[in-house]
């Protein structure tokens, strides 16, 4: 799961652009959004797309992603459970 958790990071990282942030700023329970990393709705929609391109995991449900979303720890472990992609 540390495996996944850094490599969610790293994505994160690389589709938001997210220049002045490395894997390590970004702690497994900080919130994703407002005081957190400060994502807001368009990052959202990014990581909707990461989650379909990369695991092959889509979203039907835009209010499923709020609690996805919460913090890397929560998107790990949706992840884990529910990848069609290796």
């Amino acid at each position: 799961m540390e495996a996944l958790k850094l490599e969610l990071k790293e994505r994160i990282i690389d589709a938001l652009n997210l220049e002045d942030i490395t894997p390590a700023d970004i702690q497994d329970n900080d919130p994703l959004f407002g005081d957190g990393l400060g994502l807001d709705s368009i990052d959202a929609l990014e990581l909707i797309v990461l989650l379909d391109k990369e695991y092959g995991i889509k979203l039907a449900d835009p209010k499923q992603g709020k609690e996805i979303f919460q913090s890397i720890e929560t998107m790990a472990q949706y992840v884990a459970t529910n990848r069609t992609k290796l």
